[in-house]
C-alpha cells in the first residue's frame, strides 16, 4: 500500500462551520474530511486538526518518516512560525499550501506567508473546496 498523504490543519479550524462564515463558509471540518476521503479513494491520507503549534509539529515529523505528501492549511501559524517552516523543510515530498480564503485580499497581516517559502503549490481562495482539489492535483503529481 501507498504512503498516506497527510491533511494537516491548524489553529480554529475546528470552528469551521461557526467561525466567520462570511470568510469561511458553512461547511464544517467533519465534512471537508469527508469530501477529502471521497476524493482519496483507495489513496490512505491521514486527516488531521491541532491548535497546538508543537502537535503540528510532530505531525509534520510522521509525514516525514511515513508520508508520501503534505496538505497543510496552517491556519495563523503560516505567518508566525519558524518553527513549522523548519519543520516542512525536512520534508522529501509535494508539500501544498492550502488557506481557504484568498489572503491576499485579506488584511495586510495575511499577506506573508513563511510556508509559501518552501510549498511546491499554493491553493488559497476555493473555499472548503480547495481541499479535494489539492488532494486531486497531489496524487496526479505523485
Amino acid at each position: 500500500m501507498s504512503k498516506p498523504i497527510y491533511i494537516l490543519n491548524g489553529p480554529n479550524l475546528n470552528r469551521l462551520g461557526k467561525r466567520e462564515p462570511e470568510i469561511y463558509g458553512k461547511t464544517t471540518l467533519a465534512e471537508v474530511e469527508a469530501n477529502c476521503r471521497a476524493e482519496a479513494g483507495t489513496q490512505p491520507i491521514e486527516f488531521r486538526q491541532t491548535n497546538s503549534e508543537t502537535q503540528l509539529i510532530d505531525w509534520i515529523h510522521e509525514a516525514i518518516d511515513n508520508g508520501s505528501g503534505i496538505i497543510i492549511n496552517p491556519a495563523a501559524y503560516t505567518f508566525t512560525s519558524i518553527a513549522i517552516l523548519d519543520a516542512l523543510k525536512q520534508f522529501p515530498g509535494p508539500i501544498f499550501e492550502l488557506h481557504i480564503s484568498n489572503v491576499h485580499r485579506r488584511e495586510e497581516i495575511y499577506h506573508h506567508s513563511l510556508v509559501s517559502k518552501i510549498a511546491t503549490a499554493v491553493i488559497a481562495g476555493l473555499g472548503p473546496n480547495g481541499y479535494p482539489i489539492a488532494l486531486r492535483a497531489m496524487k496526479q503529481m505523485m
